[in-house]
């Protein structure tokens, strides 16, 4: 069943240019999401984890306490470094 196509009761109004109203280019200071701070932090989450799992890689003495409980708690560390890094606050410069 085909649609009919729908007129609207009143005209559209548009601006008489045809283009979008441009704002104005005032150049302020740009504040990012992260700062330096936030990069580094992230950095070391991702070595902490790649470290925790290259202690668990390898395949002699499968049960050992570095493979069973070290290796584990490094990951999670990494990962809360992560998170750390991702939720703390930038230093504004005002």
């Amino acid at each position: 069943m085909a649609q009919k196509s729908y007129q609207p009761a009143t005209p559209v109004k548009s601006s008489g240019t045809g283009r979008p109203a441009v704002k104005s280019t005032e150049s302020g200071p740009v504040n990012f999401v992260f700062d330096k701070s936030n990069y580094r932090l992230l950095i070391v989450s991702i070595a902490v984890v790649a470290f925790g799992f290259i202690l668990m890689s390898g395949t002699t003495d499968i049960y050992s306490d570095t493979k069973i409980v070290i290796a584990p708690l490094v990951v999670l560390a990494g990962f809360a470094v992560g998170f750390f890094a991702i939720f703390k606050k930038p230093n504004v410069i005002k």
